[in-house]
């Protein structure tokens, strides 16, 4: 068997862990996710233009969106990247961040979906948001899993600790 032991993996689920495997899983598809958001926060605040630079109108515009929700969308991704990226927010309000990220990569596919931009452009704009939407699901499996071990691992050092008393 490559990598760790069965005996390495039984202790770490009994530690509360995620294997070394699930844990670069779940780093590398968070980390794709959050590199997109950020992306796309900079690209909406700096470079709003579509589908190219010099494109004639703002990417909000072209699929029907008020200006205002542009302003409404950067700063709710800001808040999602930053509540994965804190250690110490609480984990209701990551899930929160994850249900963010995941209504605006479905709406995203929907918006260009049915403003034609797969037919009169590129099936990228329809298909680049389930993608990450894949990874977004990966990376919270992993962030689910890692939470039930540690709270089982808390649960079973409490149950010690009570029946040793």
């Amino acid at each position: 068997m490559r990598g760790r032991s069965k005996e390495e993996i039984v202790t770490a689920r009994a530690n509360g862990t995620l294997t070394h495997r699930e844990r670069l899983i779940y780093r590398m598809a968070t980390g794709l996710v959050l590199a997109v958001m950020v992306f796309s926060i900079v690209n909406f605040t700096f470079n709003d233009r579509f589908p190219f630079p010099n494109g004639r109108e703002g990417a909000f515009v072209h699929l029907g969106f008020p200006a205002y929700f542009k302003i409404e969308l950067t700063v709710a991704k800001i808040l999602g990247v930053l509540a994965l990226v804190i250690p110490a927010v609480p984990f209701k309000v990551k899930e929160f961040a994850y249900a963010g990220f995941a209504i605006t990569l479905g709406s995203a596919a929907i918006a260009h979906f049915g403003r034609g931009d797969a037919r009169n452009l590129s099936v990228l704009f329809v298909v680049d948001p389930l993608v990450f939407f894949c990874l977004l699901a990966a990376s919270y499996y992993y962030f689910e899993k890692s939470h039930s071990l540690q709270a089982g691992a808390r649960a079973g050092a409490v149950s010690d600790r009570q029946s040793a008393a």
